[in-house]
């Protein structure tokens, strides 16, 4: 049984929810083997025609306050001590959830509240669509880290918004408001916190009355033109080198002992 999420199937809709409200749905890789574990469910409904999109959510006061950076940094983690010795199979494991999610049969429908914040952000661009509650923050703050978004997050912004835009945003790492994200193609709609899942459910309405493999097919012809492998290993090498550097030790050790702001050395 999950732990850190649920699952639901009601009529066609699949639902994904993060379930970590103690930890603002802080992820880690038990809750995102859990969310690859879902897909896989989640996949099973489509082949037997009982699905026809998948609507992540979540619990509690926001949708995600991005990564559980204790459980990355300690011994939780599965790839073993000396990961930072050889960032690419961590990079590799979380990008392939993510890519997962993306490239699954099934419409995928995420929906914002509260806040939607670095990792979490990164799985909600990995959705075919983005529906945010009003005044819901969004923000990509990996450079405040001495990090880059390298889990798609940096690849998929920018395939939603102009170059200079997504510079802004990531070399920033500023917070930004859901009606912004509207306005600059982030997010789909944004609609009261109350009339999400009222919203999500008209748009799976709509979907539904194409028919199922014409829609599927729709997905990968979209995603395969807008291929983005090599992107993804450009981030992964990027990050490989950043977290190596003593701007990012001094950033976790700021984040864990609120002690900011960082002086960065740029090394």
């Amino acid at each position: 049984m999950a732990q850190f999420i649920l699952t639901n199937h009601r009529e066609n809709i699949f639902e994904i929810v993060l379930n970590r409200e103690d930890k603002r749905n802080a992820l880690n890789f038990a809750m995102l083997d859990e969310i690859s574990d879902a897909l896989n469910e989640a996949e099973r409904h489509y082949n037997n025609n009982t699905a026809r999109a998948i609507i992540i959510r979540a619990e509690g006061r926001a949708f995600s306050s991005g990564i559980d950076l204790e459980s990355f940094m300690t011994g939780d983690n599965p790839m073993g001590d000396k990961w930072l010795k050889n960032l690419f199979p961590m990079t590799d494991y979380l990008q392939r959830v993510f890519t997962k999610l993306e490239q699954c049969s099934l419409p995928t429908i995420c929906l914002l509240h509260g806040y939607c914040l670095g990792l979490g952000l990164e799985m909600a661009l990995a959705c075919d669509f983005r529906i945010a509650a009003d005044r819901t923050r969004l923000s990509l703050p990996e450079t405040r880290l001495g990090m880059i978004p390298d889990v798609g997050g940096t690849t998929r912004l920018l395939r939603l918004v102009n170059p200079s835009r997504a510079k802004e945003l990531i070399m920033t790492g500023r917070t930004f408001e859901a009606d912004d994200a509207e306005k600059w193609g982030v997010v789909n709609y944004v609609v009261p916190k109350d009339d999400l899942m009222t919203k999500a459910e008209e748009l799976v309405k709509d979907i539904a009355l194409s028919a199922p493999m014409a829609v599927s097919y729709t997905k990968r012809v979209i995603n395969d033109i807008m291929e983005n492998q090599r992107a993804l290993q450009i981030e992964a090498w990027a990050q490989a080198q950043l977290m190596r550097t003593e701007d990012f030790e001094k950033a976790v050790h700021a984040m864990v002992t609120k002690t900011y702001p960082v002086e960065w050395k740029g090394q």
